[in-house]
């Protein structure tokens, strides 16, 4: 018969606690995998014989195989990178700040080497999410999970907070379904056009987690975790000045050193987005002058001036 699981009540990780046996075999369909995950069942999960895993999104795919930018930034295998963490999801954050992850990131990694495998959905089409248990010599004993609300983490498995507001996961028997989803995950694992291995490409990123670096890498990730947002507002195509202007073609473009054509840059976005701008006194050794520049009139002040707010209807 079919329990309702409500994270409240009855917590799925506990369940998942004792289904876990020397024997079980474990197939995960999930959006996100976290060390934290691994973390809260670990003493269960190095018991499996062995546990495949496969990406649901397709869009981690697409991130994943065209090459792991392991630099610490958000350190994301999931949805195209970009909502939940390897290394723990937001609703993970007081497990972060216990200062546990190198050594759960090293041990979970250790494990996946041992007993894991991870695949990509790389079709256009996404999977279902579910965990299935079960013992390899007893089908009648296979258990499945599905859905598994926010993938494969510690929220997930009820031992953190989660987004979401309420959810229900059904825990099914194989007479009620249970081996209908392990026989579609094994379709799905074994279909060579629609997943691909990234095992060893996870096992890269989450060494990244417990490697030594060096003062000087570790200060440039910081600010980078500073300025991402306003980098990614800069350096997008889309907010990049029309060169069809001709600035690059003007004579004071010429006279400015590098650091002063980015602030240059920036200041016409400025004006084409807001028809204002903020300068300051420190803006370089250039005398006051008006300039025609990218399509705007633009004044370049000495130092000795104060900072003040211009419009480009002021300098016209």
């Amino acid at each position: 018969m079919a329990e309702y699981i409500d994270n409240k009540t009855k917590l799925l990780g506990d369940d998942l606690k004792k289904e876990l046996s020397e024997s079980s075999q474990v197939e995960i369909i999930a959006s996100v995998f976290t060390i934290y995950a691994f973390e809260a069942l670990k003493e269960e999960l190095e018991k499996v014989s062995e546990l495949r895993f496969i990406f649901s999104s397709p869009a981690f795919a697409q991130k994943m195989l065209n090459g792991v930018d392991k630099k610490p930034k958000e350190f994301m295998i999931s949805e195209a990178f970009s909502k939940t963490s390897l290394y723990g999801t937001s609703f993970e954050l007081k497990l972060k700040n216990q200062l546990t992850q190198k050594a759960v990131a090293r041990e979970c990694a250790d494990w996946i080497r041992k007993k894991v495998r991870f695949k990509a959905n790389v079709s256009d089409q996404d999977a279902n999410s579910f965990i299935a248990v079960k013992k390899p010599y007893d089908p009648s004993s296979t258990i499945a999970y599905s859905p598994i609300a926010s993938g494969f983490s510690s929220d997930s498995l009820g031992y953190s907070k989660t987004k979401q507001l309420f959810s229900i996961t059904v825990k099914i028997g194989a007479n009620e379904g249970a081996l209908s989803f392990s026989k579609n995950f094994d379709d799905f694992w074994n279909d060579s056009e629609k997943t691909q291995d990234v095992t060893d490409a996870v096992v890269d990123y989450i060494g990244t987690a417990y490697k030594d670096n060096s003062p000087e890498f570790l200060y440039y990730v910081t600010l980078y975790n500073i300025f991402k947002d306003f980098l990614d507002d800069i350096l997008s195509e889309d907010n990049m000045p029309n060169d069809a202007t001709g600035y690059k073609d003007s004579l004071i473009w010429k006279k400015l050193y590098s650091f002063q054509k980015d602030g240059a840059v920036g200041v016409i976005n400025k004006l084409e987005k807001y028809k204002q701008w903020l300068y300051s006194r420190r803006f370089g050794r250039l005398r006051k002058d008006l300039h025609r520049f990218g399509g705007h009139e633009v004044l370049f002040l000495p130092q000795q001036e104060h900072p003040c707010s211009c419009s480009e209807e002021t300098l016209q």
